[in-house]
């Protein structure tokens, strides 16, 4: 698997509980800090759109 360029989130404290982002061949991949080389979630830029948008509009229920 290619090297990634991993961006920690913006709104991550201090210490292991992380989101880690990169992007790779139109996909966004996501991890996490405590295990950077672990699981990799890979989606398209679209739905992790969607997704962020659905979460800044608070439309989520439980």
């Amino acid at each position: 698997m290619p090297a990634h360029t991993w961006q920690r989130s913006s709104y991550c404290a201090q210490g292991e509980a992380c989101v880690h982002v990169a992007t790779h061949n139109g996909t966004v991949r996501l991890t996490e800090s405590g295990d950077p080389s672990g699981v990799i979630l890979r989606t398209t830029p679209a739905a992790i759109d969607a997704l962020l948008r659905t979460l800044k509009e608070g439309r989520l229920h439980d």
